[in-house]
């Protein structure tokens, strides 16, 4: 599936999220603009119950990212939380629609509520790295029309993998897409499918016990999701639909506040959404969701892949030469950990190579981009449906973000 990512690696202090840290902040963000524009604006903030992001490494990252958002302490300016991510609405400015129309998307943050006032920036950066907006509000705690964001009901739930400690896992929660109530079932046993696919690859197989994964079975009012291109619009729980930006396979939904609100409640960082439908799709965006069909023959190695994207901000290391306008340059090194263009390679995977890692080297081709883009092997999980693993560059990526989140 077309996904956009930029992985600048980030050198800096370590900090363990305080155990006070019992509420959870979330901002709800429009951006919108043209191919060469981009506002941001907050459209409503509330709070939860709760905390389920990390609680190691708060003030720094891994990885860069297309966005990122940052909360700093008002009164003496310490960084007490950042987190990247990546958009559709900056997916959506690379296409040929963004040079002749204005648009609009949801964004949805989730940071551990202040203590006191804070400052909160959002950024987002161009195909080149540059910072394209940074836009700056402040959050009281107190503010009373933060509102208490409540469940609107118990949904219906399961937990599907209990983590050693849930105190300090990374909490995933797989949502029903397009499943009415009398497919309930039907959605469990394919989240069952989609954890066992997931963790029977390394890192997951070895780090499961850091996992805590739940099943919510959203109930639609029709079974299946929309598919434009055939005139079909469903009424479903979360509107997902095909043909995103007009490509075909593309499935992705445009409801990010919808999607959050129905989780309300929950302990959740991460976002898996099923769609009920035999139709080959899906799509992951870095520290938002991935979104895949369940009931296609490439369910189990798909699901995986688009984890690789939505989880680790993984590229794509397939090609097809056909975008509108290039993601990748010579002069700038790709942020995701998995491609290079060589200009800084040494931050890559270099080490490997020199110690002589099997099945690790240069092989050009990879996002989406014949030529100037270099990925690690001939194949991987993050390259074609058959491949039975993940590279080593991808396994030592994942394993790295893993122990981010749930190590000192």
């Amino acid at each position: 599936m077309r996904k956009f990512s930029w992985v600048l690696i980030s050198f800096v202090l370590f900090v363990v999220m305080p155990a006070a840290a019992s509420r959870t902040l979330r901002i709800d963000y429009v951006l919108s603009g043209t191919d060469k524009t981009c506002a941001v604006s907050v459209a409503a903030m509330g709070w939860l119950d709760g905390w389920a992001g990390r609680r190691h490494h708060c003030d720094s990252l891994l990885y860069r990212g297309n966005g990122q958002v940052e909360m700093r302490d008002r009164a003496s300016g310490r960084v007490l939380y950042r987190q990247a991510f990546s958009t559709l609405f900056q997916e959506w400015q690379t296409t040929e629609e963004a040079t002749r129309t204005t648009r609009a998307f949801e964004h949805v943050a989730l940071l551990p509520m202040p203590e006191q006032t804070a400052e909160v920036t959002l950024r987002l950066y161009d195909v080149r790295g540059h910072e394209a907006v940074c836009f700056t509000h402040e959050v009281d705690p107190a503010d009373i029309l933060i509102r208490h964001i409540r469940p609107s009901g118990q949904p219906d739930r399961r937990t599907l993998l209990e983590a050693a400690d849930t105190t300090a896992c990374i909490n995933l929660c797989i949502v029903a897409e397009g499943y009415t109530a009398a497919e309930a079932e039907l959605f469990y046993r394919d989240a069952a499918i989609a954890v066992e696919s997931i963790f029977a690859y390394e890192p997951f197989r070895t780090y499961r016990d850091r996992f805590n994964v739940t099943a919510v079975a959203l109930r639609s009012k029709e079974s299946g999701v929309s598919v434009p291109r055939k005139g079909q619009w469903l009424h479903t729980a979360l509107g997902a639909h095909f043909d995103t930006f007009y490509s075909d396979r593309y499935l992705t939904t445009p409801s990010l506040r919808c999607l959050h609100d129905s989780l309300a409640g929950l302990p959740y960082d991460h976002l898996i959404v099923l769609a009920n439908t035999e139709v080959y799709g899906g799509g992951g965006i870095f520290n938002a969701y991935l979104l895949t069909t369940t009931h296609n023959p490439n369910f189990r190695p798909v699901v995986v892949h688009e984890f690789g994207h939505s989880f680790a901000g993984l590229a794509d290391e397939y090609f097809y030469d056909d975008q509108f306008v290039e993601y990748y340059y010579p002069d700038i090194e790709p942020w995701e950990a998995n491609i290079t263009t060589k200009k800084d390679f040494v931050r890559k995977w270099q080490d490997l190579m020199a110690e002589g890692m099997p099945g690790v080297g240069l092989v050009e081709g990879g996002g989406y981009q014949s030529k100037g883009v270099w990925r690690p092997s001939p194949d991987c999980r993050m390259r074609t449906n058959e491949c039975e693993d993940f590279c080593p560059v991808c396994k030592r990526a994942l394993e790295r973000l893993i122990k981010f989140y749930t190590e000192d």
